[in-house]
């Protein structure tokens, strides 16, 4: 091999660490951006790296986790002083999301999530169990460098666990989405239209209910339900997204139905409004997906049979399959839209 191959592969592999260390910082200053104080530690109720660290897990692999590593060291230097002390946090934000990707690669998720199983996947082992490290460690962390008290171990936990989990939940399906983005092949008029009522529908909806006193927050969920169902993960992740972008800006504002409320409440209810949201969006568009790929499946397997039948006993079968367009086809007979 020559001795320019030998350099390049360790260049690159470089560049992509930075790469992901760098992602890691800016989803850590947006997630800063709507911090809270819980019993004297720094929490958000949605922490975006954790999201942005599992992606590019699953994109290239376990080899980028020193990125990772590098990414919580400049978050923690933003917020705090790097010491000894802050080898918890370090571990636990590294670990998590490396935890996470590999219980999915044992159970073959695909990244593309058009199976149920793998939203499921995500939620469980991805969001909510994988990021179970993240929150211990950051918890015994403050604990023992004396800044929080053993008896608010588990409100600072709880408020830890699940802000690291929204960010799986939110920003993951969002990124593995952007990166297989295509252009539709309906390019029809009312695709267009209908995704631009879907867009209009989604911000209105979500201002309109974080900012009246009102308490109307489940109205959020037709809105993304048509997106589940009419656009799937492209149209619902960045629904969810938007809500709980919205939600969380109110509640940390205190307007609309989140004003007059304790921390505790707040924390709460944005949580239980963030965690539907993106349990909505996930899981039924990969319902929807799954639904869809069986249908082309049978399809297929329906003009494969009509082939064979066809070379079998030619124009014997002919009579059996519709006429549409002038045409016969096993796929028209089969209801086919494509």
């Amino acid at each position: 091999m020559p001795r320019s191959e030998h350099l390049r592969r360790p260049a690159a592999a470089l560049l992509r660490m930075l790469a992901v260390a760098a992602a890691y910082w800016a989803g850590g200053q947006i997630g800063l951006l709507q911090q809270v104080v819980v019993e004297g530690a720094v929490v958000t109720p949605l922490w975006p790296p954790t999201g942005i660290a599992l992606s590019c897990l699953l994109w290239m692999g376990a080899r980028v986790w020193p990125g990772i590593a590098v990414g919580v060291l400049a978050v923690i230097a933003t917020i705090d002083t790097v010491d000894f002390s802050t080898t918890g946090l370090l571990v636990g934000n590294t670990a998590a999301p490396v935890a996470a990707y590999l219980m999915l690669r044992r159970i073959d998720f695909r990244p593309e999530l058009d199976r149920l199983r793998d939203g499921l996947a995500l939620v469980f082992l991805g969001a909510l169990g994988g990021m179970l490290i993240s929150a211990t460690f950051g918890g015994l962390t403050l604990v023992w460098s004396g800044s929080l008290p053993l008896g608010e171990f588990w409100s600072v936990w709880s408020a830890w666990w699940a802000g690291d989990a929204m960010g799986v939940l939110v920003i993951t399906p969002l990124l593995l989405v952007l990166r297989r983005a295509r252009l539709p092949r309906d390019t029809r008029p009312y695709w267009w239209t209908e995704a631009v009522a879907l867009s209009l529908a989604s911000a209105g909806v979500a201002l309109v209910v974080t900012r009246i006193e009102l308490s109307l927050l489940f109205l959020v969920f037709p809105v993304l339900i048509w997106a589940a169902l009419r656009f799937q993960l492209p149209g619902s992740a960045p629904c969810a997204l938007l809500i709980s972008v919205l939600a969380i800006s109110a509640a940390t504002a205190g307007a609309g139905p989140f004003a007059g409320r304790t921390l505790l409440e707040l924390m709460v209810i944005l949580q239980a409004l963030n965690g539907c949201a993106a349990l909505t969006a996930l899981l039924l568009a990969a319902i929807v997906t799954e639904q869809i790929g069986i249908r082309r499946r049978i399809e297929q397997a329906c003009s494969a049979l009509a082939e064979v039948v066809d070379q079998l006993a030619p124009g014997e079968t002919a009579h059996l399959w519709p006429v549409v367009d002038g045409r016969r086809g096993a796929s028209e007979a089969a209801g086919g839209d494509e």
